[in-house]
């Protein structure tokens, strides 16, 4: 008995080692340093163009042309989306005199700015200046109206600040700078503002793939909005964290049908169809598809793990022990939980048409965001295996299902590029590779392009998150002026060969 005793203690002695030892080793990485660059922006004058941008209401709601034949889409207000583009090329002349520019579809600007190396492969950085509607009901929950522009409190506020106007004019302030001050790239940077990305992007940035594909034009990389610098995401990190997201989630919806005898509600059978439809919902909500904490989604804890306090820090510094545990516990944030797996969100119900009558159909629509780990095949036959029932059938909604994207390479130009022009502006960041749990336009530029990033630089908090499509969307004008600066050396870094 002593010797067990013995023998538990030594093991229990080790274990301790490894698990202090592994901890004490789980510390910040040293990355290669930049030199710092001081870039003079006009403050003044970004704010206000800032400001009247956001007085557009280039709002997008799907709304059908008089021609039904096409099927075709356009803004709800055509004279807003208009108006903005000839405001942009109004408030910026001399860069749209250098700029090679195409209207494309009469809303989406597609820019470039000739390099003087054309054997280079040209870089895309793009925007997208739709945006969604206020929440009808809500306006009175504004600080200050939405569509004001109002300049208060530090921030310019209204819809479209940080979704994604911010990034439009920021970009535009920084090319501007820079031909003022005689910039000429080695490689051509080309420039795409969509108008529908809000409804899918498939007559903005799908229209200036198509056109880009009939002329030839492929790009050596693509930079699309994305992750944030973030502060205060992450309970006990302290450290600004930034994602460079190197892929997106695919999205695909479909319809789960279950079937049984119709009838009057006053003789109901065993089980309604309702009731077979509900028992498949708890089924799916309760089976998750596979997921955890590997690959596309651990880089951003592996990193942030390294400033977190010890305790926390054994966690992760080993996993081998704690893998499970962490991610239970990561399961109870719903932004954390949609990075490690494909999520499935029911979101639409419909059965009876009267409250008398037994359904013969009840239909659930349900929205899965794909992990890249998934595909839209391995979805059904998850969801067809979890229901198992001979009375359910499941079908994909037409026109509705896109995959995961591609997985770009951190090795290439375009990733160090970001990384180097983020840390020659904001050296105190840290950033990581991340998986953007969003759709963007980046879904049709990546056909044309070799690399295709989401990032903008920007700090936001979990309450700038929170005004997303919400209340009280806002931009902080210091944000402005860092993302004028870093997109100002993305121009700069970037062009070289």
């Amino acid at each position: 008995m002593k010797k067990i005793l013995i023998v538990f203690v030594s093991l229990l002695v080790i274990l301790l080692l490894i698990l202090f030892i592994n901890t004490w080793l789980l510390t910040p990485l040293e990355r290669e340093q930049y030199q710092p660059q001081s870039i003079n922006v006009d403050k003044d004058r970004i704010v206000q163009h800032m400001s009247e941008a956001i007085r557009f209401r280039t709002i997008s709601i799907l709304q059908k042309t008089i021609s039904q034949k096409s099927g075709s889409q356009k803004p709800a207000s055509e004279d807003s989306f208009l108006e903005f583009t000839s405001w942009i090329k109004q408030t910026y002349p001399n860069l749209f005199t250098k700029l090679e520019v195409q209207q494309i579809e009469g809303y989406s600007l597609f820019l470039k700015w000739q390099g003087s190396n054309e054997s280079l492969k040209p870089i895309l950085l793009t925007a997208h200046y739709d945006v969604v509607p206020v929440i009808a009901g809500t306006e009175s929950l504004w600080r200050y109206p939405p569509f004001s522009g109002k300049v208060a409190e530090g921030y310019v506020w209204g819809r479209g600040a940080l979704d994604d106007k911010g990034a439009v004019i920021s970009m535009l302030e920084a090319a501007s700078l820079l031909e003022k001050q005689g910039f000429q790239p080695e490689r051509s940077i080309y420039f795409s503002f969509g108008h529908d990305e809000e409804l899918g992007g498939i007559n903005g940035a799908g229209k200036v793939v198509e056109f880009a594909k009939e002329n030839n034009i492929q790009f050596l990389w693509s930079l699309d909005e994305g992750a944030f610098l973030f502060e205060g995401l992450i309970p006990g990190v302290e450290q600004i964290m930034g994602t460079i997201n190197i892929a997106e989630k695919g999205s695909v919806t479909l319809k789960v049908i279950a079937t049984a005898e119709g009838g009057h509600s006053s003789m109901p059978p065993k089980q309604t169809a309702v009731g077979i439809l509900a028992e498949a919902i708890i089924k799916l909500e309760s089976n998750p598809l596979a997921g955890g904490l590997d690959g596309l989604s651990s880089y951003l804890l592996d990193e942030a793990s390294r400033y977190m306090p010890f305790s926390k820090r054994m966690l992760f510094a080993n996993q081998w022990l704690f893998k499970k545990l962490i991610e239970d516990k990561l399961s109870d944030s719903v932004v954390m939980k949609a990075q490690m797996i494909t999520t499935t969100a029911p979101t639409m119900l419909s059965a009876s048409p009267k409250a008398n009558v037994l359904a013969i159909e009840a239909v659930a629509t349900v929205n899965f965001r794909i992990h890249p780990r998934d595909s839209i095949k391995s979805i059904i036959e998850h969801v067809n295996r979890v229901i198992d029932n001979p009375n359910v059938r499941v079908e994909q909604v037409e026109g509705w299902g896109n995959p995961a994207s591609k997985v770009s390479s951190i090795e290439s130009k375009g990733y160090q590029t970001l990384v180097q022009s983020t840390y020659e502006i904001h050296d105190s960041v840290v950033l990581t590779p991340g998986l953007m749990i969003a759709a963007s336009d980046s879904r049709h530029y990546s056909q044309i392009s070799e690399n295709s990033y989401r990032f903008n630089p920007m700090l936001v908090t979990p309450d700038d998150i929170a005004s997303f499509h919400g209340t009280n969307e806002k931009i902080s004008i210091d944000n402005l002026i860092l993302a004028t600066k870093v997109y100002n050396r993305i121009m700069v870094n970037g062009s070289k060969k």
